[in-house]
């Protein structure tokens, strides 16, 4: 079927695409990165270190609609690595249609291939339709975020 959803690895020849999404998805967030954090951004997503991000896709009818970043790391209060998962995005005329959930179960999925007992992300508190979502299939917890001013 052509409309068929294919959550995939990121490749070389998505560049194009994955920088409009990610694009969108930070001018959601209000924010904007130079250039060369594009640049950077996309080599480290399809290298090799263990430690960099890396990239889930999602596709139908032969156009990305969405994007996944996620990271392994070490947790003080567990042996095993824990996951991160920084950055989902659809496109918005995909929303509501299980873009989101695919992407976060591959991110899941690839958890559990690996391993690490715990997946876990951030977002704000006016994403009221992902939040929708993620009241679903995740656990919010009463942690509150601060950072270096």
């Amino acid at each position: 079927m052509a409309d068929t959803l294919t959550i995939r690895a990121l490749r070389p020849e998505d560049r194009t695409e994955w920088s409009d999404m990610w694009r969108d998805y930070l001018a959601f967030y209000e924010t904007t990165v130079p250039d060369e954090v594009y640049d950077t951004t996309f080599a480290r997503l399809l290298g090799n270190d263990p430690h960099d991000f890396s990239c889930f896709v999602a596709g139908k009818n032969g156009q990305l609609i969405g994007l996944t970043h996620y990271l392994f790391h070490r947790h003080a209060w567990k042996v095993e690595n824990v996951c991160y998962l920084q950055d989902l995005f659809a496109r918005p005329e995909e929303r509501g249609t299980g873009v989101g959930r695919a992407l976060i179960q591959a991110v899941y999925d690839e958890a559990d291939r690996q391993g690490a007992p715990s997946v876990f992300w951030l977002t704000q508190d006016f994403n009221h339709t992902a939040r929708k979502l993620y009241d679903r299939i995740g656990k919010k917890t009463p942690f509150i975020r601060y950072q270096r001013p």
